[in-house]
């Protein structure tokens, strides 16, 4: 048995001013050829299908054609939502994407969602675990102690039935920690959903009953504890953060005796996130793959007037440029929490107008300043 661990597509996200449509649907037909070529049985996606809960019709159509190809191809589909994901709409149609072989589960109701699947002589039960808060799960398991995200998850788990003497395989999109500590962040999640303190850390070890488990949420692809507990990772760069990342997708084969191999398959961008440094001189001089999305970083001591114009004539899919010279470094070292000792309001803004500027700011505008911080409740 073939599966194909993926997550994190985001369809319909864009990078800075810049649509990633094109980028998807070329990333997409990757992984269809992926497919093909490696004799893949089923595909796992593990939540975050689309970038917002109201998805745009360039990312649903891209999402239809997707998984209609799966569908012709007779291949299986299990997909669940995650934080990104309206339950409503990515479940819309689940009943009769059912008869073509794709199962959708986007909300948690008291039990997990359970389909067997069978390939060749190999046969396992895949378990689906949408993004789940633990209000939710307090509601359908109104006796179990549940104080923690961790405690809510295992909860689920403990009231489910698992046949160990099955191959048991787990799809969930959760914050999930191992024993050395927090997964590596890729740098474009949405940090809002991942954890404060503890609240909504959920440990690996609860997913033991589990022989292979496909995590969404994290966008660098990684193992948590133990390697058949995984994240996918995003199949593409969706921040400059993750420019030194190789993307992929997981294959992972499935023994009678179930024996598992985990393989790492990468995806090639149609553009690649590249970040480059120097002088704009320089780096304009020495132009290569132009059409990938740039950040750049200009090591000039001069502000260049309009330098993203300029640059985008070389590179015109140009997302953002800083600068790193003597002038920022400076800044970087300024003991930030010390500038506002013994000043008053108008004194920082005066000095922080004169700074930007380069002249003195107006009564008017100091008054704009003021009625704005009085707002905010920095002012009285």
């Amino acid at each position: 048995m073939k599966l194909m661990h993926v997550s994190d597509l985001h369809l319909g996200r864009s990078l800075g001013d810049f649509d990633l449509a094109k980028d998807q649907e070329y990333m997409l037909n990757q992984l269809l050829e992926i497919i093909k070529d490696r004799a893949v049985d089923a595909v796992i996606i593990a939540g975050d299908v689309y970038d917002r809960a109201v998805p745009s019709e360039t990312a649903t159509r891209m999402l239809d054609t997707f998984l209609s190809s799966l569908a012709e191809q007779d291949i299986y589909t299990f997909m669940i939502s995650g934080n990104h994901d309206s339950d409503e709409r990515l479940n819309y149609g689940s009943r009769l994407f059912a008869t073509n072989h794709i199962f959708i589960s986007t909300k948690y109701e008291g039990s997990l969602y359970k389909q067997a699947f069978r390939a060749g002589n190999v046969e396992a039960d895949i378990y689906l675990l949408p993004f789940v808060k633990a209000s939710q799960v307090r509601h359908y398991l109104p006796e179990a102690e549940i104080e923690s995200y961790d405690d809510a998850v295992r909860a689920i788990i403990d009231h489910e039935e698992i046949d160990a003497s099955r191959c048991s395989i787990l799809v969930a999109h959760q914050f999930v920690t191992g024993k050395s500590g927090d997964p590596r962040l890729g740098g474009s999640e949405s940090l809002g959903t991942l954890s404060v303190g503890q609240i909504e850390k959920i440990g690996s070890d609860c997913f033991d009953p589990f022989d292979y488990v496909a995590l969404g949420h994290i966008h660098s692809p990684q193992q948590v504890g133990r390697g058949e507990v995984r994240y996918s990772g995003s199949p593409l760069k969706y921040s400059l953060s993750e420019v030194n990342n190789e993307k992929s997708v997981v294959l992972v084969t499935i023994g009678e005796e179930k024996q598992m191999e985990i393989e790492l398959v990468p995806v090639k961008p149609l553009r690649n996130v590249r970040h480059i440094k120097g002088k704009l001189k320089d780096l304009l001089t020495n132009v290569t793959d132009p059409e990938d999305y740039i950040y750049a970083t200009l090591t000039d001591e001069e502000i260049i007037n309009d330098a993203m114009s300029i640059f985008r004539q070389y590179y015109p899919n140009t997302v953002k440029i800083d600068y790193d010279n003597s002038h920022t470094r400076e800044i970087e070292q300024i003991d930030i929490s010390k500038i506002a000792e013994n000043r008053s309001f108008d004194e920082l803004i005066g000095d922080f107008y004169r700074q930007v500027y380069s002249q003195e700011i107006s009564e008017e505008e100091m008054d704009i300043m003021r009625t704005i911080a009085r707002e905010a409740g920095v002012l009285k």
